[in-house]
This record gives C-alpha cells, sequence and structure tokens, in this order.
C-alpha cells in the first residue's frame, strides 16, 4: 500500500497518555514530525463516553496534564461536573494550548513492518480510515507510540449457559445510569470500584429494584487512606509482570478497596452482601455451586478490560507468557519491538503513570529519531 505521508513518529491513541506524549514530543523539538490518531469522534479519550452520573469526585482522580491543570483550564472547581463532559472540556482545551496534531476520527486497523528494511532500521506502516466506506491513509513512521487504553475491549467471562438466558446481560461499558434497571432483579458481577459503586448507586436510586452481587474473590476493603508506599508496591508489582512477559494485573488486585463513607453505610444497610461467583447461567438466572439459583432480569458485567491492541497483532509483540515482554526505565519499550511503545499497559495504566510515561516515550522517540 502506498504511504502518505513519512513521520519520525505516530501516537495511536488522544486520551491522556496520548496528550501527554504530544506534549513532550514538542517539548523534544520533534514539533510537526509526529502525529496524534485518535479513533474517537472529538475530545475526551475514554471518559467522554462513561455514564452521566459519574462525577469527577467520584471517578478515579483526573490527573492534570502536564503544562495545563484541570482547574486552569476549565477556570473553577469542578469535582461534581460529570466526568464525561468536564474532562472532554478539558482534553479539547489542552489540545488546543499546544496546539496538538490531533487527527480525528482515524481508525488504526493495523501496524505493519515496512519491508526491505534492515531489522536494526525499521519502519512502520501504520493503516487506518475515518470509518466504513472511508479512504485508508497509511503513514509511515520510524517509531510508534501505542496509548490506546482499554475502554474498546470491554471483558465478559465465559460462563456456561449464557446463550440460554432470557434476560438482559450488560457491561460498564454500556450503563447509562440506575434508572435503566427499574423495577428489575439485576446482579451486579465483579470486586473492583466501578461494581462497588454502581450497585450502591443502582440500589439507591433506582425505583423498586432487588440488587445482589457477586465476583470470583472476595473484595478486601481496607480502612484508612490509599498510602504512598501501597501506590509504589502496586506499580512495582505489575511492573515485575510485564517485564516477564506475563500480562498485567489491575491495581486493585494488589491494594484492595478503601472502605470510604459511603461503602461503609451501603455495608451497614445490607447492599454490599457478596456472594461467590455463579458456575452457570440458565434461562432465569444464574446457578451456584452449593446447587442454589437465583432468578434475575439483568446480569451486570463489572469485569473489567483488557488492552486494546489488536491493530498491533501483525508485529507479533506477545511473549509465550500470554502477554507483551517489556523493558525500558518505565517499562513502556517493547522488549521485541524497542522502536514501539505502549502507554496504559502495565504500570503505566493509571491517569498520574500516563504523564510519567508520556514524558519517557517522548525521550525515548527523541533518542532513537
Amino acid at each position: 500500500m502506498p504511504t502518505d505521508e513519512q513521520l519520525d513518529c505516530v501516537v495511536i491513541g488522544g486520551g491522556q497518555a496520548g496528550l501527554s506524549a504530544g506534549y513532550f514530543l514538542q517539548r523534544r523539538g520533534l514539533d510537526g514530525r509526529f502525529a496524534i490518531l485518535d479513533h474517537a469522534p472529538s475530545s475526551g479519550g475514554a471518559w467522554q463516553f462513561r455514564w452521566p452520573t459519574l462525577t469527577l469526585a467520584g471517578a478515579n482522580h483526573v490527573h492534570d496534564l502536564p503544562g495545563y491543570g484541570l482547574t486552569e483550564a476549565l477556570g473553577v472547581e469542578c469535582d461534581e461536573w460529570p466526568a464525561s463532559t468536564a474532562v472532554a472540556d478539558y482534553f479539547g482545551r489542552y489540545e488546543r494550548r499546544f496546539d496538538l496534531p490531533v487527527r480525528r476520527p482515524v481508525h488504526v486497523s493495523a501496524v505493519h513492518l515496512v519491508p526491505g528494511r534492515d531489522p536494526d532500521d525499521p519502519r512502520f506502516a501504520v493503516t487506518g480510515s475515518s470509518g466504513p466506506g472511508t479512504p485508508t491513509t497509511t503513514l509511515e513512521a520510524a517509531t510508534v507510540i501505542n496509548a490506546t487504553g482499554t475502554w474498546d475491549r470491554p471483558f465478559v467471562p465465559h460462563i456456561p449457559g449464557a446463550e440460554r438466558f432470557t434476560g438482559r446481560t450488560l457491561h460498564t461499558h454500556d450503563y447509562t445510569g440506575p434508572h435503566e434497571f427499574d423495577g428489575e432483579r439485576v446482579l451486579v458481577v465483579g470486586a473492583g470500584i466501578s461494581a462497588v459503586q454502581l450497585l450502591i448507586e443502582i440500589a439507591r436510586t433506582a425505583t423498586d429494584v432487588e440488587t445482589f452481587w457477586c465476583s470470583r474473590t472476595e473484595p478486601v476493603f481496607t480502612d484508612g487512606p490509599f498510602t504512598p508506599e501501597q501506590g509504589r508496591e502496586a506499580v512495582a508489582r505489575v511492573e515485575r509482570r510485564v517485564r516477564a512477559g506475563l500480562p498485567p494485573t489491575s491495581v486493585v488486585s494488589v491494594t484492595g478497596l478503601r472502605r470510604t463513607p459511603a461503602i461503609a453505610t451501603a455495608q451497614a444497610d445490607g447492599i454490599l452482601a457478596w456472594r461467590p461467583m455463579f458456575t452457570r447461567i440458565t434461562d432465569t438466572g444464574v446457578a451456584f455451586p452449593d446447587g442454589t439459583h437465583l432468578d434475575v432480569d439483568v446480569i451486570f458485567y463489572n469485569t473489567g478490560f483488557r488492552s486494546a491492541l489488536d491493530h498491533l497483532a501483525p508485529l507479533r509483540l506477545r511473549s509465550a507468557g500470554g502477554g507483551i515482554t517489556m523493558t525500558g526505565r518505565l517499562a513502556t519499550v517493547v522488549a521485541a519491538q524497542p522502536r514501539v511503545q505502549l502507554l496504559g499497559y502495565g504500570p503505566s495504566a493509571s491517569t498520574i503513570g500516563a504523564n510519567r510515561a508520556g514524558r519517557e516515550a517522548a525521550r525515548v522517540v527523541a533518542d532513537t529519531v
């Protein structure tokens, strides 16, 4: 396929990690030599798709992008604003302030090695389009920074009998608000903060609703603040896994869940009555290991996401351990292909981690080209 443009770097993804990388690429003197390809219709990354009842105060902390903070950009404290609109507004202002070369919508379908190149001096063909029926464009680049996150890869575990269920099944990705469950029996599945927050929201807000909760492992609630030491250890554990070529785990699997006043009250009110994971789905509900059955109208999976990396498959980056072996100072560099970096994979999969990873990724690119 003919190349439409030659660049030093293509950044795939226009969320926090992608914008952070773009900011630092400019500061490294690469202005005009890179592009940020974002598949979303507008600014905001995955935040623009979050449910309307999620406020900035209720979201995992949105860390300021480098050089221009959220409060500075919006001009006011906005903790009670919907995260979907506040972050979208912030990211849009950020893109304009620094004149970042974001192109959207661009749906990247594949990244290939350009044939005939010296293996020690590879280049990459990044192919994408604006949507079905639109022309395909190929950008050639010396380096690739992938910052596609996880929002487009919701994970639902395979449970025998799922195809038989006559009720409704959905994922956090599909949630629009508590009143879509009015008058229903809802089983929330998952052990993370989204499962807990949405279970409480549905139980307290929906009309004439009955809620139930289960997960593979029983969540561990911790009292007191989340300490810097806990944070460092959580990141270190995830980093050790990806450096060994193993799939990354979530931070909450290491740290547990903090028992906030809202969670403590929900526990006292009987909302967070946990039960172990079901083993089979039936026409009308789920069956548990002890032989009991629960009739429900909705199975609501809050079972997390996986990294959106299918477009990188032609590069064959995965290791025998099932993950992608990472290297570099902050574990952003793919060991098998050092000119490809993954942001939001492993230890950089947090808002503060995305900024640090963006700075490091820009340094690696500048040292390469």
